[in-house]
């Protein structure tokens, strides 16, 4: 009789969920973390839901119990930590002169770069690759971003201050630094130092954006 009643009572729990015995489901920030970690090093397509429970610390069904599907986990981690991360980007303030609005943003995206190169890495793996994901970082943060650079942007173009440069030819113009960030094994190797503090690392993301910036509005003719 024990038995038949403690069967009925496996089978009424829910798929997924734990047993008594079951070692305690680790927190959503470490879930998201974990989660970026992955994605980052093993990218969408290779960061199987196996490998994921793995290294969540979860059991198999975890993520579509939590989530519903890898692709919105994908979605949470992306959201976690973007989201704190632009939250420290530098505001509008229209009293700054153009060129130094557009530098501090500059410099801000590649302080988060520092801050969290992991990001930059999932970044470049999406960023090849024609799916929704990308459709989802586009419009949910790169163009909204690009927004708020364009009227400035178009106000040093206006005085002659900035060549006019198509979109597509000034996001690839600031992007591609983020390297510098994020590929620290070719960093070393270029000479950056094995065990750079953050204030070094601040520097040289001060450094990038003034000379991607200086370049900007360097005179000379568009191509």
């Amino acid at each position: 009789m024990e038995a038949v009643v403690g069967a009925q009572a496996e089978s009424a729990r829910r798929p997924g969920r734990p047993g008594a015995d079951t070692p305690a489901v680790p927190g959503e920030e470490s879930i998201l973390r974990r989660g970026l970690e992955a994605f980052a090093e093993l990218g969408y397509d290779h960061a199987s839901a196996r490998e994921l429970a793995r290294r969540l610390g979860v059991s198999h069904n975890f993520i579509n119990d939590r989530y519903g599907s890898k692709a919105a986990f994908w979605r949470a981690v992306v959201d976690h930590a973007l989201g704190a991360q632009l939250a420290r980007l530098p505001k509008v303030d229209d009293a700054v002169d153009d060129a130094e609005a557009l530098r501090r943003i500059i410099t801000g995206f590649y302080r988060t770069a520092v801050d969290e190169p992991l990001i930059g890495r999932l970044f470049v793996s999406e960023f090849a690759r024609d799916s929704e994901r990308l459709d989802y970082l586009y419009e949910q943060y790169i163009a909204p971003t690009l927004r708020l650079m364009e009227p400035g942007i178009e106000r040093l173009v206006a005085a002659g201050r900035m060549a006019p440069v198509p979109m597509h030819v000034l996001f690839f113009a600031v992007i591609p630094p983020v390297s510098g960030m994020v590929e620290v094994p070719l960093a070393r190797r270029l000479g950056r130092p094995d065990a750079a503090s953050p204030e070094q690392l601040t520097a040289t993301a001060e450094a990038l954006a003034t000379l991607v910036v200086n370049g900007l509005l360097a005179s000379g003719p568009a191509t």
